[in-house]
């Protein structure tokens, strides 16, 4: 192994805390603002050659959606990222990036631009680097594939199959959180040279190509993954991808919902030796999410685990931990919970609820080959261990079974547990290697939000953790809510009217943070050093940024 990789892995262990929300960091670098009535009015007017460490792009919402693409190949520091933030309007609508017809400005120049509308890496102007502590948060991106095309470097030209509205052809330390991806060949695209990669919050739905099997609502291969807190919808009707694909090592897969496509999961080998020599590449952590397969998908495997271009060398080879998951199948006939490739993969399966509407005979564990260890699941009566011949081994090491697992409401999608659930206090311990970096703490709410998990005596069977008078439900997303401040302009304090849960930062017209107000505090005072001038108020309440509001300070 190279140094260069054992530093990369020595990274990878930050990446691995129980919860990662909001990267600490002071910006102090410039605020661009683009949109109406700002200092830009459109997107290609920044110097995206020249972003340095801790500056902050901010697009704001309009009522017309961005025609326009670009590169990002620029590095932040970790204290000091670059960040493109979108700036809802008042209805909470993100801005929105249309890849259709979408133009590149001139002074850029990358290869590959018929693969994203956003690309991070690869750029011959700014100069080819490795981007480093990149944040894109709050953004709307869509119809990026055939038949749409764009104005690039070349001219007019045409959306390749497995475009995505994000592109990662390599970066380190990048994080993507609270976007939409939709109406797109994949959703989201990154390539083997990222490292520490953070999906969180995103609403990724409606990608894929008809007719083929290769594109994806995601499709990704890090070193270092974790997806958390995200919403996967199903794929473009008519489209044979897989909801969420990967290639990854080190991937952790925790608190998302994961609705429907050819499988929720396809968990494969990856062509680099880089990758599949190292330790991490043995072991998938999957837990806390709600997987769902819909009659009529096209494959009735819920997860795939291995490999899947038939060199066995290349293959994961290791164990998928899986565990605390809520698992739902209402296809009329069978549902099989996980494809092992071969006899050398495994998966622990603890604590999962594993559901089928259909009679449990339709339920089996295991495809054919590799191990499968169950361990206080709640299963469906009657389930078997293979529908066909049965290569591999299924052990049972005790679990509930019954006719329905205690949801506080199925037809609402309300997979929380009721009063008196069997599932309640009914989990056993985790296997010693999910602990202590994968431990689940947290809750998915509907839909990309969180809670923190109770935590009692005894850990309950799936992905919701039951507390007397704790009720786990859908609730609006804060982007619903709109703030106000008076009176405005000022000239003493400001009043924030908003969501009392949420926090507050305010922005100098550059773009840097001048002061914090802490939740439940909606006051801001100026102190004797701040100039009068134009500030932005932006508000936060469940790591999910939804308003911003400009305010006028007169001494």
């Amino acid at each position: 192994m190279t140094t260069e990789f054992l530093v990369r892995k020595v990274k990878l262990i930050t990446l691995f805390i129980p919860v990662i929300m909001v990267a600490a960091f002071s910006v102090w670098g410039e605020g661009y603002h683009v949109g109406p009535r700002m200092e830009f009015a459109g997107i290609s007017e920044v110097r995206w050659d020249s972003l340095a460490a801790g500056d902050t792009v901010f697009i704001h919402y309009r009522d017309s959606s961005y025609h326009e693409k670009w590169v990002i190949c620029r590095a932040g520091t970790e204290t000091q990222p670059i960040v493109v933030k979108g700036v809802p309007g008042v209805s909470g609508r993100l801005p929105v990036i249309d890849g259709r017809n979408a133009t590149t400005p001139s002074f850029l120049n990358f290869w590959n631009e018929e693969r994203g509308v956003i690309k991070i890496g690869g750029a011959n102007s700014p100069p080819d680097t490795l981007p480093a502590y990149i944040i894109i948060e709050s953004l709307e991106i869509k119809s990026a594939r055939p038949p749409y095309s764009f104005t690039g470097r070349y001219g007019a030209g045409d959306y390749v199959n497995n475009c995505s509205a994000i592109y990662v052809e390599k970066g380190e330390h990048i994080i993507i959180r609270n976007c939409i991806f939709h109406d797109c060949g994949n959703g989201f695209f990154c390539g083997h040279q990222t490292t520490d990669l953070v999906l969180e919050g995103n609403y990724i739905y409606g990608n894929g190509m008809e007719g083929r099997f290769y594109e994806h609502n995601t499709y990704t291969e890090a070193y270092g993954i974790l997806f958390q807190f995200n919403h996967f919808g199903p794929l473009r009707e008519g489209c044979g991808g897989n909801n969420l694909k990967d290639r990854s090592a080190g991937a952790v897969i925790r608190y998302n919902w994961i609705e429907n496509g050819n499988r929720q999961l396809d968990l494969v080998e990856s062509d680099y030796e880089e990758f599949y020599t190292d330790t991490i590449y043995r072991s998938t952590f999957v837990y806390g999410n709600i997987l769902v397969e819909g009659e009529g998908e096209g494959n009735s495997q819920i997860i795939h685990y291995g490999g899947d271009n038939g060199y066995e060398p290349y293959y994961r080879k290791g164990t998928l931990f899986l565990y605390n998951n809520t698992i739902i199948s209402t296809r009329l006939n069978n549902t099989t919970l996980v494809r092992l490739s071969t006899s050398e993969e495994s998966c622990d399966a603890r604590n999962n609820i594993i559901y089928s509407t259909a009679a449990g005979s339709y339920l089996a564990m295991l495809d054919e080959t590799g191990t499968i260890d169950l361990r206080n699941n709640w299963l469906k009566s009657g389930w078997v261990n293979c529908h066909g011949y049965l290569a591999g081994a299924v052990n049972d090491y005790g679990n509930l079974e019954g006719t329905e697992p205690g949801f506080s409401d199925f037809g609402t999608q309300d997979f929380s547990l009721a009063d008196g659930s069997p599932c309640i206090d009914s989990g056993t311990i985790l296997a010693p290697e999910t602990l202590p970096d994968n431990l689940p703490v947290m809750h998915y709410i509907r839909h990309c939000l969180s809670a923190t998990r109770p935590n009692d005596s005894a850990i309950d069977i799936g992905a919701f953790e039951y507390s007397a008078g704790h009720i786990i439900r859908e609730e609006p997303s804060p982007c619903f809510y709109e703030i106000l401040c008076f009176p405005n302009p000022f000239n003493s304090s400001c009043y924030i009217s908003g969501p009392i849960n949420a926090s507050y930062e305010i922005y100098d017209i550059n773009g840097r943070i001048i002061s914090e107000i802490n939740r439940g505090k909606r006051i801001w005072k100026p102190g004797s050093s701040i100039e009068s001038g134009v500030y932005f108020i932006m508000a936060n309440a469940g790591n999910k940024w939804y308003q911003t509001k400009k305010v006028i300070y007169l001494k």
